[in-house]
């Protein structure tokens, strides 16, 4: 018997204990050491099959329930478990927010190691399903197949798709019917789209041979009802190009941006692309506390704009502006939370590290009639210096979101240079975020923590944290 077999063990009567990291449960191995098991809900005892085996944990899946978790729900969509999308769909929503409030006191606690306050509740959202304002979905011609389709022998026909990637396959597109993230049309357009395309034989893009035509489709919406939609070519061919960029148009007559790319390289990002306007406006309109902030095909924006307004409600009130702040708006992007505090401010400096992104910045504020911001472009540890702070005034409170990866260390040296009276601290990594606020606890309290939910069905939580001078 190989040893790979060995290594494959069955565990019997197995509770899941906890949700995990990145989405997948937790439970015990007889031996101690920790299983992570996808699609299940802590409070399920199940049989594990482990798929892998590592010197501290498993891996493994769920082959038998013996008792199914209270906290379990039948999911709602149809490609739940396959599509890695909502992990947590099988999860009472009031269950997901608990597990997401203690995921940031654990981290908070226990990276950080610092003196916290009681934490405020978790900001639940009201929608928890059609809340994404961003999709992207891919073309393959080889979609992916269930294991029924595998076993059952017959001619499967067409094999084109136009959904997402597999988890952990950057090849393989499952077919996507109905996704309950984003709202209507969203779906409709989709499934027009690949509908169209198969009629006429356009060509679905293969990553492995790199050849096709059709490469991705990205669908923008924002709460004021417009529409833009992206279409991302492998090449040009200009008849079917248009053939099908005139249909979807005629289709639907509500897209206000209709927009293509023309992308040969290994990668589909579209950043460093030439991104041509075909019909309507090359941007769309979100709207927000009667501030308007246009967002075109590159630009970063909170991808849940309901939870945005309250993530920025939050942020603002952490910050108790009165009007005579001058206040640091680090990592800006296009500008959102420095135009939506500047009204209760002296005045805001926004500074972000991608160009675009303070051009749509200062565009919004002309917009807005915003005349106390002002936005700088640059790489926060290089730019953020005494001669900035010089220039521009020392900041009375500093805003920070930051990417991920939370802030570099010479950022945060500087705002402890600077000392600002207060900092909030936005974060969509309470990991990273629990590390800066250990350096930066020799002057600064922790005074109010409050996460917000802004990804319902998934385990991904943001947190805004207020530190305050000692």
């Amino acid at each position: 018997m190989g040893r790979k077999n060995t290594d494959k063990v069955v565990f019997h009567q197995i509770q899941v204990l906890d949700a995990g990291a990145k989405g997948v449960s937790v439970a015990k191995a007889p031996d101690g050491k920790v299983i992570f098991i996808p699609n299940v809900v802590p409070g399920d005892v199940v049989d594990v099959q482990t798929l892998k085996k590592r010197k501290a944990y498993y891996e493994g899946k769920a082959v038998k329930f013996h008792e199914l978790s209270e906290y379990r729900v039948e999911p709602i969509c149809e490609h739940f478990g396959v599509c890695g999308g909502c992990k947590w769909q099988n999860m009472k929503y009031s269950q997901q927010l608990a597990f997401k409030q203690n995921e940031v006191k654990n981290h908070l606690q226990r990276i950080g190691k610092i003196e916290l306050p009681e934490f405020e509740a978790i900001l639940g959202s009201e929608k928890q399903f059609f809340y994404r304002n961003k999709m992207e979905f891919s073309f393959s011609n080889s979609r992916w197949l269930t294991e029924k389709e595998i076993g059952s022998n017959e001619d499967l026909g067409n094999r084109n798709a136009l959904g997402f990637h597999i988890p952990k396959m950057w090849d393989k597109i499952l077919d996507i019917n109905k996704c309950h993230l984003q709202e209507d049309p969203s779906n409709a357009i989709r499934n027009e789209i690949r509908a169209f395309a198969n009629e006429h034989n356009l060509a679905f893009f293969n990553p492995r041979e790199h050849s096709g035509l059709l490469r991705t489709v990205m669908i923008r919406t924002v709460s004021t009802g417009e529409i833009m939609v992206l279409i991302q070519f492998f090449e040009e061919d200009k008849e079917n190009r248009e053939l099908i960029l005139d249909h979807l148009y005629e289709k639907f007559p509500e897209i206000t941006s209709l927009q293509y790319v023309v992308n040969g390289k290994q990668n589909d990002t579209i950043y460093d692309q030439d991104v041509i306007l075909y019909k309507g406006r090359n941007y769309i309109l979100e709207e927000m506390e009667g501030l308007k902030f246009s967002i075109n095909a590159k630009s970063f924006y909170q991808t849940n704009s309901d939870q945005a307004y309250e993530l920025y409600k939050i942020t603002r009130d952490f910050a108790g502006l009165t009007g005579n702040e001058v206040v640091y708006d680090l990592y800006t992007g296009t500008g959102t939370i420095a135009q939506f505090v500047s009204k209760k401010a002296k005045k805001v400096i926004g500074v972000e590290s991608v160009p675009e992104a303070i051009i749509d910045a200062k565009a919004n504020a002309e917009r807005n009639n915003i005349t106390n911001c002002e936005f700088f472009v640059g790489d926060m540890k290089v730019v953020f210096n005494e001669a900035f702070i010089a220039q521009h005034g020392k900041p009375d409170v500093i805003i920070t979101d930051p990417p991920r990866d939370g802030m570099h260390k010479d950022v945060v040296e500087q705002i402890l240079k600077i000392a600002p009276k207060r900092v909030v601290y936005v974060s969509c990594n309470s990991a990273t975020q629990a590390r800066d606020l250990a350096l930066m606890d020799e002057k600064y309290k922790v005074t109010r923590v409050r996460p917000v939910d802004m990804f319902p069905q998934t385990h991904h939580v943001e947190n805004v944290v207020l530190l305050e001078l000692r």
